[in-house]
């Protein structure tokens, strides 16, 4: 997962950019990247927006995966 964030940091241009795009402070986006924490429902799906679905919400957030795993 910390892969995938460092990853969206780099296509969003930066930890700045990344937290201005997905409208959380720049501490949120170094604690995806660190593994601290991971993305709420809510960035994920914004994230998603911001790159044109280059990301997508359920790969950045696991607990969508954890809803879709108990809606299929």
């Amino acid at each position: 997962m910390q892969t995938l964030y460092k990853e969206l940091v780099v296509f969003l241009g930066g930890q700045i950019p990344t937290a201005e795009k997905l409208e959380v402070s720049q501490s949120n986006i170094s604690g995806y990247v660190s593994g601290r924490w991971n993305m709420s429902v809510d960035v994920a799906v914004r994230a998603e927006k911001v790159t044109n679905g280059e990301f997508k919400a359920i790969d950045l957030c696991p607990s969508l995966r954890k809803f879709q795993a108990l809606t299929a």
